[in-house]
């Protein structure tokens, strides 16, 4: 079970004032406990499930969330055993199987047989896996610097995550952020939320093999960040051509890993919303 911080909570709270003020804040009940989800956009819009990155809950879907929401009914979730506002009850996390299945409750709790899916790093890798586990109900999909994806992570990324993973510390995530994101200057708030989930008690981030990313049957759009720490953009785009049958595959300039989905956002946006047209 997560044990929620203080310092956290207010984090959380001043981040998610900065989104729009009609959107909707729902828990929605699976077998694994209760999903945090903001919703926000055209009522009647095509549903997009945002999934963020490890640490950095729904939340950081911010600064696109406007933009997205005038075409879509966005849904950004608060992944599964990470800090924010889903809970972990019932059924055990123990593996991805677990993580498909509490996807499909979620879908299933908020009523959408299909979907647009985008992910960001650890959430671009979940992402993949569910397309592969429910194609039926993904329309398009769409990966965002996805890890463990296309390509492992480069050996410095991992060295210098290593302290922050061995001793969290909100002192050392900054560190690592300011390294990873060097020239792109993300959101304060967001940066103070990041750093803070890693010292949450009872973070259980769930990983698997690499998916088999040939087998993906819907149009796949990958997005990968320019200057990336966590991988080569190049090699993971050289990749992901020769993977994808129905891929399209760009590297977003001046980009770095931990720096999307929110410095920058037009140029994500633009190119997200191109392809789901």
């Amino acid at each position: 079970m997560l044990v929620s911080l203080p310092a956290f909570d207010l984090a959380y709270d001043e981040l998610r004032a900065r989104w729009p003020e009609s959107t909707e804040e729902r828990d929605v009940a699976t077998p694994y406990g209760r999903t945090r989800v903001h919703v926000y956009g055209l009522p009647d819009g095509s549903p997009l499930v945002l999934l963020p990155g490890g640490s950095a809950t729904g939340l950081a879907w911010f600064a696109n969330a406007p933009a997205l929401g005038e075409r879509y009914r966005v849904h950004a979730v608060d992944l599964l055993g990470d800090a924010g506002r889903t809970e972990r009850r019932g059924t055990p996390l123990k593996n991805a199987n677990d993580l498909t299945a509490w996807l499909d409750a979620l879908l299933d709790g908020l009523g959408l047989a299909r979907t647009h899916l985008c992910g960001h790093s650890y959430g671009a890798w979940l992402a993949a896996r569910y397309a592969l586990h429910a194609p039926r109900r993904v329309d398009h999909l769409a990966l965002v610097d996805p890890t463990q994806v296309f390509t492992g992570f480069r050996l410095g990324y991992l060295l210098r995550a290593l302290p922050t993973l061995i001793r969290p510390s909100e002192a050392r995530a900054r560190a690592f952020l300011a390294w990873e994101t060097a020239g792109t200057h993300p959101d304060e708030t967001w940066q103070r939320l990041y750093a803070l989930a890693t010292t949450v008690p009872g973070r259980k981030l769930v990983t698997g093999a690499r998916p088999r990313t040939a087998d993906l049957l819907m149009p796949v759009l990958v997005l990968l960040a320019e200057h990336s720490r966590a991988h080569h953009a190049g090699k993971a785009a050289d990749r992901a051509r020769r993977m994808l049958s129905q891929g399209e595959v760009a590297v977003l300039p001046g980009a770095t890993h931990h720096s999307l989905p929110l410095t920058e956002p037009k140029q994500l946006n633009d190119r997200l919303m191109t392809f789901l047209d």
